[in-house]
């Protein structure tokens, strides 16, 4: 636990070990969630091919959706007394999710890259919910749900290949 987070203006009501454990859950979603942002709105900018309108439209929910579960997930962290980190070096060190190609990509492969990088947020999702069962239900849910819209995002982009 860093020493922002032990001297936060915020108190819990969770334990310490229980915040430290659903604290690292929360910053390890944060991190993958604003990573999923870039890497479908770099996809969204250089998508082409015949699917271009419809891959480039979706490619924007995927981007709302990685955006607003970002924001919530880091307000739960600061309402649990976890200072969020969402800074660029931090992201790049920590995010689960493989390097996007530069330039414009075919939209099969734009396809192909974005269920990797949501299957691989949905992995670690799961094992955060799992992580946050005992120690804070609240934010298990909060996991939960964003988890559900990364799968169905998962599934549709999975129904893109065909």
């Amino acid at each position: 636990m860093s020493s922002a987070t032990k001297n936060a203006p915020v108190r819990s009501t969770l334990s310490d070990k229980a915040k430290a454990v659903t604290g690292e859950a929360l910053q390890g979603a944060l991190v993958d969630l604003l990573d999923l942002s870039l890497v479908a709105k770099q996809a969204h900018w250089n998508v082409v091919g015949p699917r271009f309108r419809s891959i480039h439209l979706q490619l924007d929910e995927v981007v709302d959706l990685a955006r607003n579960a970002a924001d919530t997930v880091a307000e739960r962290a600061s309402a649990i007394g976890v200072s969020p980190d969402g800074r660029a070096a931090t992201v790049a060190k920590e995010s689960g999710i493989a390097s996007f190609p530069t330039g414009y990509i075919p939209d099969s492969d734009v396809v192909r890259t974005l269920v990797a990088a949501l299957e691989a947020v949905v992995v670690r999702m799961r094992k955060r919910v799992d992580d946050t069962a005992d120690p804070d239900p609240v934010s298990q849910d909060v996991l939960i749900g964003i988890t559900a819209e990364l799968e169905k995002h998962a599934w549709m982009f999975q129904a893109e290949r065909g």
